[in-house]
């Protein structure tokens, strides 16, 4: 059934008439610059953080355009709200949060369930496409292999004009990954920046934002700009970022090799942060922490039904009514009740 879409049906294509098979369809045979000057605050922040990598990519990378957006964007936080930098760098980060990655990832979901109810009619494309292909392979004689490749890829051409029929193609699901994950590193390297004395910025009063920093802390890190020496805030990043993962691994059935592969590598990633993030001054860790902490409540909410529907996220097969009763049930399943 090689065959076009359109009107809301299959039309057989000329390319699959009987002595029209048309080249579209014909099976493939067988057989020296100068280096720029780096900007002094630029070398002032690779000297904090790693003097003998002076002119390497941190150095850039501390120095970007994007990174001081993202300390102006910090100390206009902490100047309009007045709050200490413990509070700042919390208010930032539930902002960014919030008004970035929780529509995005909206719309991750919204894409992802417009390609999970393409499923039933792709299955019912692939059955009469394999069997047209049968028919023409019989009657001119291909090999399997001229047969398998003909199927493929005219699959892949009428998958993909399902997915613009339906404007949903699956990279566009990827966008959450290619906004969140620079927007976190930009961030991080801002506070970094800020730890260190790398910035050279003053608030108020001449006291630099290093030395606020050291006296604008919580808890047991009244110092954010120290390491963590409890450990408290690490192993609670590390025990928050699997738990996200088991969420995701949980909700699907049947993960193939590659998939259950990347949960492995994920997990892997989530316990290595541990000995990470106590490594590095208390103002990262409390932003990774406020960070994890706003991505599961974000995973837990696009789990509501009633937010899906606000967000007008399409319903799907696997959608449940009780989606954390179903959760916790299947949590228990797994970890619990096997023991």
């Amino acid at each position: 059934m090689l065959c076009r879409l359109g009107g809301g049906r299959l039309r057989p294509l000329p390319g699959l008439q009987p002595g029209a098979w048309g080249p579209r369809f014909a099976p493939v045979p067988t057989r020296g610059a100068t280096p720029s000057v780096p900007p002094a605050r630029a070398v002032a922040s690779v000297s904090a953080v790693n003097p003998g990598d002076a002119g390497g990519w941190y150095e850039a990378l501390a120095a970007s355009a994007p990174v001081r957006g993202a300390e102006d964007m910090l100390l206009a936080a902490h100047g309009v709200t007045g709050l200490p930098w413990w509070g700042s760098i919390l208010l930032t980060t539930v902002a960014l949060r919030g008004a970035v990655t929780l529509p995005l990832a909206a719309y991750q979901h919204y894409i992802l369930a417009k390609v999970e109810n393409l499923k039933p009619e792709i299955q019912n494309i692939a059955q009469h496409l394999n069997h047209e292909v049968a028919v023409r392979a019989k009657q001119l004689g291909w090999s399997k292999r001229v047969a398998r490749f003909t199927y493929l890829k005219n699959m892949q051409r009428l998958v993909s004009e399902l997915y613009v029929r339906d404007n949903c193609h699956p990279f566009k699901a990827t966008v959450l990954v290619w906004i969140q994950l620079p927007m976190w590193i930009f961030m991080s390297v801002a506070l970094r920046n800020f730890s260190t004395g790398a910035t050279h910025s003053e608030v108020s009063a001449g006291f630099s934002v290093q030395e606020q920093l050291a006296t604008g802390g919580v808890l047991w890190i009244p110092d954010l700009t120290a390491l963590d020496s409890t450990w408290i805030l690490p192993i609670c990043i590390g025990a928050i970022n699997l738990v996200i993962v088991e969420i995701v691994a949980l909700q699907k059935v049947g993960m193939s090799r590659f998939q259950t592969g990347v949960t492995h590598f994920v997990r892997g990633i989530s316990v290595l942060m541990i000995p990470i993030a106590a490594t590095v001054p208390s103002s990262l860790v409390l932003y990774w922490f406020c960070s994890s902490f706003m991505g599961l409540s974000q995973n837990l909410l696009l789990r509501s039904p009633r937010f899906r529907q606000f967000c007008r996220i399409p319903l799907t097969k696997g959608d449940s009514d009780t989606p954390y009763k179903d959760l916790f049930a299947a949590f228990y399943a797994k970890y619990i009740s096997r023991k």
